[in-house]
């Protein structure tokens, strides 16, 4: 006989284990890249707070460096792994500016850009399950962004030209 317990305990474990970004519950499409076979072994090391710490190369590098770390719902951390927004979260944050942590608070988060105007450090945000927003991404150029998109895969490089991730784009967010 299943107690209430048990029962209660598989729905939490399945859902979790169903959803992919934080705060989204959904399972973006896999890419046609392949994941890499190991994170990779060097992580950007935190930056000092100071203005003429940042630049843009220098985000979009240390964004790159996340490069193959695995997907993990609720990671926010190479070593754990990331889910979107928590990567993204964990981006800004080596260089301490501080972003919410959903994929919805992110999205309210910074002003609109306009889909023509991407540019690097630019959050992406996409539809993929529901009616609202459940996937969020890192631009690092007008057409690339990386994000960590699903349970299988790692952090990754794809084009926002692609017909899956151009179809269910929702807009940009500034936040630099």
């Amino acid at each position: 006989m299943v107690t209430p317990i048990r029962s209660v305990a598989w729905i939490l474990v399945s859902g979790m284990a169903l959803s992919a970004c934080a705060s989204a519950g959904h399972v973006p499409r896999p890419s046609p890249f392949p994941n890499p076979a190991a994170p990779p072994a060097i992580y950007p090391a935190p930056l000092a707070p100071t203005a003429t710490s940042f630049s843009t190369a220098s985000f979009v590098e240390a964004a790159r460096k996340l490069t193959g770390v695995r997907y993990q719902l609720g990671g926010d951390s190479p070593a754990t792994g990331f889910d979107c927004s928590g990567y993204v979260q964990y981006v800004f944050g080596l260089f301490r500016i501080r972003i919410p942590r959903t994929v919805a608070e992110q999205y309210r988060a910074g002003r609109p850009a306009k889909p023509g105007a991407i540019r690097a450090g630019d959050l992406l945000f996409f539809r993929t399950s529901g009616s609202g927003v459940s996937h969020v991404a890192l631009a690092i150029g007008p057409d690339e962004f990386l994000h960590a998109p699903t349970e299988t895969g790692a952090v990754r490089m794809e084009r926002l030209s692609s017909p899956y991730w151009h179809a269910r784009f929702v807009g940009a967010r500034r936040i630099l």
